[in-house]
Parts: C-alpha cells; sequence; structure tokens
C-alpha cells in the first residue's frame, strides 16, 4: 500500500469505509455521526430540553437584539410585546422542525436528504454551514470583548495596550489578542461530542442568570430605580412605529433562523416526540421574553445614567470601567458579570454554530469529516473573516440578522411542506443512506434519488422564496428601490417560508414525488412513533431488503448488525435485519 494511500485510510472516519459490493456512492453518504441515534444514547427528556433553553436564551445576543428595538426608536413595553410575540412564533417553528429530529433520530443533513434529494441536500447544507460559521464569528467577538473585560477588571492598564494595527483593519491589538484568547478557550468544549456536552449547557443555566439578574440589578440602582427609564416618552407613532414594531419582531425569528433548522442535530437525542413539544414551546418564549427584558431595561437605563442610549451591553459594562477604573467594587463587579458572559457565549456558539456546522460539514464529506472535524473547521472560518464588522452599530446588526433569514428561510419552508404536508410525516430511512437510482434494481431503495439525487421542485420552490424579498436586500446593499421591497425585506422570514412552502406543495400536486401524497386525495397525518416502529410493525419497507444483486451484500448488513443491537429494546431481535439497513453498509 503506497504512503497515500495508507494516509487516506489513516484520516478516514469511522463508519464511512466502502463495504464489499457497494457503491462508491454510498460510502459517501455516512459515517458514524450521521446514522439514527441509537436507544440508549436518546438521554433528552422534556427537562433537558427545557434546561438547555433556559441555558441557551442567556445570551448577550438576545440582550442585544432587544436592546436594538429600544435603540430604533421604540420603548421597553413597545419593544418587549414584539419580542414576546416573535418568540412565541420562534417556538412553534422549532417544535416543527425537532419533532422530526425526535421521531427518526437524525440531524438535519440527513432530514434535508428527503426534500433535496441526497445530493441535492449538499447545496442547504453548505449553505446553513456557511452561515452558522459567520455567525460563530459574530459570537466569538462578542465574547471577546468580555475577555477584553474581564482582564481590564483584573489589570486597567490593559485598556492602554499599545495598538500595531491601522485603523483599517477595525479593531485594535488588544481587541484582537482578546478575540484569539475567547476562540482558544472554546475550543476543548467544541470538540465534544453532541451527547456529552449537556453537562455545560446545565452549568451555564445556573451561573448566567444569576449574572444577568445582578446586572439587571446594578442598572435599576444605579438609575435611581425604575421610574426614570419606564417613562421615557415614544419616539415613533403610526407607520413607522407599525413598522419598526415589524422588524423588531421579526429579527427574533432571524436570531433563531439557524436553530429553527439544525435543532434536529439536539433533537436526534430526544427520548421520544413528546420531549421536544411542551418543553420547547413553554420554555423558549419564556426564558427570551424574561432574557429581552433584562436587555431592554439595561439598555433603556444607560439612557438615564449616562445620558446617551448604549444599545451593547458588553459596552455598558465597559462604560462603567471606564467611569471608574480603579474602583473596586465596579471592576468585581464587572469580573464576574463578564466571566459569567464567556460562558454563555461559549455555550450559545456550540449550541447553535459549531454544533449545526459540524454536523453540515460532517454530511457533506462523511469520508474525512465527523462532527469533531466539522466544528474545528468553522472555528477556523470564523477566525478567517472580520467578524466585528458586523457588529460596529444597531443598524449593521440588525441588516446581518435579516439577510441571514433571507436564505434560510426558503430551505425551511421547503422541508416543513415537504414532511408535514406532502409526506405526512413519513421518511423511508433506508433511502436517506442510498444513493442507488433504482434503474438497476428497483428493490434496493432510491426513493430519494430524484432526477440524478436531485429534486427540482425543492430548488424551484426555495428560489421562489428568496426571490420575494431579494429586491428589497438590494436595497440593503445600497441599491434604490421602492419602499414595498424594503418592507417585504423586512418580512423576509415569514415571506421566504410561506413561498417556499406553497410553491413545493403546489408542484407536488402537479408533478408528484415519491412518498408523496395528494392533498386532494387523502388528509390524515402518517406519521410513527418512531422510524422503528415503522420498520417492524410495516412490510411496506421490508419489503425493499436487498436481494442478492444489490448493491449491499447480506454479509455486510450481518456484520453492520452489531451498531445497533447494543441499544436495541427486548424483543425486537427479529426485527434486525430490517432496521440494520438503513446503515447501508
Amino acid at each position: 500500500m503506497s504512503l497515500v494511500k495508507r494516509a487516506i485510510n489513516a484520516a478516514a472516519i469511522k463508519g464511512s469505509e466502502r463495504r464489499p459490493g457497494e457503491s462508491r456512492g454510498n460510502c459517501m453518504l455516512r459515517n458514524a455521526d450521521l446514522l439514527p441515534v441509537t436507544p440508549e444514547r436518546r438521554t433528552w427528556g422534556w427537562k433537558d430540553f427545557s434546561a438547555f433553553w433556559i441555558s441557551d436564551g442567556l445570551n448577550l445576543n438576545t440582550f442585544m437584539i432587544a436592546s436594538t428595538a429600544v435603540s430604533a426608536g421604540l420603548t421597553w413595553s413597545q419593544a418587549w410585546a414584539a419580542i414576546i410575540v416573535g418568540y412565541f412564533l420562534v417556538a412553534f417553528l422549532i417544535v416543527l422542525t425537532a419533532r422530526i429530529g425526535a421521531v427518526y433520530h437524525v440531524s438535519f443533513p440527513i432530514v434535508a436528504r428527503s426534500t433535496f434529494g441526497v445530493w441535492g441536500a449538499i447545496w442547504p447544507i453548505i449553505n446553513r454551514s456557511a452561515m452558522a460559521a459567520i455567525w460563530y464569528g459574530v459570537q466569538a467577538y462578542i465574547g471577546g470583548q468580555c475577555v477584553t473585560l474581564v482582564l481590564e477588571s483584573i489589570a486597567p492598564s490593559y485598556r492602554n495596550m499599545p495598538n500595531h494595527l491601522p485603523e483599517s483593519a477595525g479593531l485594535t491589538s488588544a481587541q484582537l489578542l482578546s478575540f484569539a484568547i475567547f476562540s482558544i478557550i472554546s475550543l476543548p468544549l467544541a470538540c465534544l461530542h453532541p451527547s456529552k456536552i449537556r453537562f455545560f449547557f446545565n452549568f451555564k443555566a445556573v451561573v448566567v442568570p444569576i449574572a444577568a439578574i445582578a446586572f439587571f440589578v446594578w442598572s435599576i440602582v444605579d438609575a435611581k430605580g425604575l421610574g426614570p427609564i419606564v417613562h421615557q416618552p415614544a419616539k415613533l407613532h403610526g407607520s413607522k412605529f407599525g413598522w419598526q414594531f415589524v422588524a423588531s419582531l421579526m429579527s427574533c425569528i432571524s436570531n433563531m433562523a439557524t436553530l429553527a433548522l439544525n435543532i434536529p442535530d439536539i433533537s436526534r437525542m430526544a427520548k421520544d416526540k413528546r420531549s421536544v413539544t411542551w418543553s420547547q414551546l413553554i420554555a423558549i418564549p419564556m426564558t427570551f421574553s424574561i432574557t429581552s427584558f433584562l436587555g431592554i431595561i439595561i439598555a433603556s437605563s444607560s439612557q438615564v445614567i449616562y445620558g446617551e442610549l448604549i444599545w451593547n451591553p458588553v459596552d455598558l459594562l465597559g462604560q462603567r470601567l471606564k467611569a471608574n477604573p480603579y474602583d473596586s467594587g465596579a471592576r468585581a463587579g464587572v469580573f464576574f458579570i463578564a466571566f459569567a458572559f464567556i460562558i454563555g457565549q461559549i455555550g450559545v456558539n456550540i449550541a447553535a454554530n459549531s454544533l449545526s456546522a459540524g454536523h453540515d460539514l460532517a454530511a457533506a464529506c462523511p469520508r474525512f469529516i465527523n462532527i469533531r472535524r466539522g466544528s474545528l473547521l468553522c472555528c477556523a472560518i470564523a477566525a478567517a473573516y472580520c467578524p466585528w464588522n458586523l457588529l460596529k452599530d444597531s443598524n449593521n446588526f440588525a441588516t446581518y440578522l435579516s439577510a441571514y433569514s433571507l436564505f434560510l428561510s426558503s430551505i425551511s419552508g421547503t422541508m416543513m411542506a415537504d414532511y408535514y404536508i406532502v409526506k405526512r410525516g413519513v421518511l423511508d430511512m433506508p433511502s436517506l443512506f442510498s444513493a442507488s437510482s433504482g434503474r438497476s434494481n428497483s428493490q434496493v431503495p432510491h426513493m430519494y434519488h430524484y432526477w440524478n439525487g436531485i429534486n427540482l421542485r425543492a430548488f424551484a420552490a426555495y428560489l421562489a422564496g428568496i426571490a420575494m424579498t431579494v429586491a428589497g436586500f438590494a436595497g440593503v446593499l445600497g441599491a434604490n428601490v421602492s419602499e414595498t421591497a424594503h418592507r417585504m425585506y423586512i418580512l423576509a422570514y415569514p415571506l421566504g417560508f410561506l413561498v417556499s412552502g406553497m410553491v413545493y406543495v403546489a408542484l407536488c400536486e402537479v408533478w408528484p414525488v415519491p412518498g408523496g401524497v395528494s392533498v386532494r386525495a387523502h388528509k390524515q397525518f402518517l406519521e410513527p412513533e418512531s422510524w422503528e416502529a415503522d420498520m417492524i410493525e410495516g412490510t411496506d419497507l421490508a419489503k425493499q431488503l436487498p436481494t442478492e444483486s444489490s448493491q449491499t451484500g447480506s454479509d455486510d448488513i450481518e456484520k453492520s448488525s452489531a451498531d445497533f443491537k447494543g441499544g436495541a429494546p427486548a424483543g425486537q431481535q427479529q426485527s434486525h435485519e430490517v432496521s440494520d439497513y438503513y446503515l447501508q453498509k
């Protein structure tokens, strides 16, 4: 064996090996991280999902979105009302997507194959992983600002570190060093497998709320009570108020656009689909609304304390140090709050960005990338661009959020329409890991091969959703567009979601997909309790077992059964030949 071939084999991921008799395409669709979660690893119950969202909701990004609404001219009560409505809608979207992961126990990239095709799914996968990497950099830069505050609290002279970077760089040497420190601290946790990170979220759920409440109380005390804060007059009226209210509401949805897609990466570890329903419907709006309220009051207090609105909570903490650089009380307060926010930023970056990018990149190149390597690649990409440019002011930040949701909403709308309306909750697990076209042997699973592995209906719907608001996006980039286009862009997420979904359903009515059900012919929802139950109780998938002439040899199926038998429930051993077939080894 040549040195190059040995190096390639050494770099290959476990579970991606090409088995005897298997096509090259099949082994490009799976590795150990992409296969459905086995029963013994499905440990997340409703309490775990509630704790996850309590942990995730308490982060600086949520503070900043709330503060942006106030800086745009809304009063604290108007901003909070918009945010409450926004996060109730977010909870509904997340439960819709999480349910798929809880039933089939696969991540977003695998679910995407059922909609876009086994090869067509690579586009939404790359699209979303790129967005996750961009967002990772933004969150890491905010975390770096917290590192700066911690170091300045310990040594005030850190503020006076000589700057060796040009003004065009957009940040100072000290800020770059803080960004690097935060990124390095995050790496060990970003490398952990999703099944092993739960302890950190539980720790974060205790530490960060204490810091957020302390910051809230500190702001009220310095503003001499809530009165001066809550009685600030309204600045917007009429249609200006209405559209700003809607824009603030949409910012909440845009903020969660990635999690609305990648929540199956987490929900695949759920005990059952009931674990992801009420826990998230309650925990998401409750946690994010409370966090936003704290952020709104903290931002509004700056107007009373300093005479100007400081929308970034990190800048507000920095202002306290700047006013009293050698005051021990101020330094201690800033140190502990900033340290807790560092923990919060690491947690939200892992949950929303590095894990999702890890799953995506593992699906894009399963032969050489697993979740860990994908997460590390995400971290590297995030360090290679300039996320601080997105946070120069609140307008840049809100613009980025809107652009972020423009592309993801159409993916989400198409996938939800496909699962809930067209396929009625039924997915064929073997076909999700099969590259076969079915031409040579129709018995081999090939439901999601569509046209050369691409579902053209899904891409047409995706483009239709984007087209609805692309003119407004051009206006944000500097083009001269109408007020109507601008307002449609504010509604980017719901327009993209609804238009893409409706176009997809219409196309599937006139051009049916394999496994699809006509809206006119059948209205019953057919989702099984779990994908194993469907394979055990039904005969449709059993008919798809390979014959001697299929790509997958019977010896290889027998070998692969070891991956699943360890966690199989008692009494189900007779079904292993069926349930193991999804491995496609």
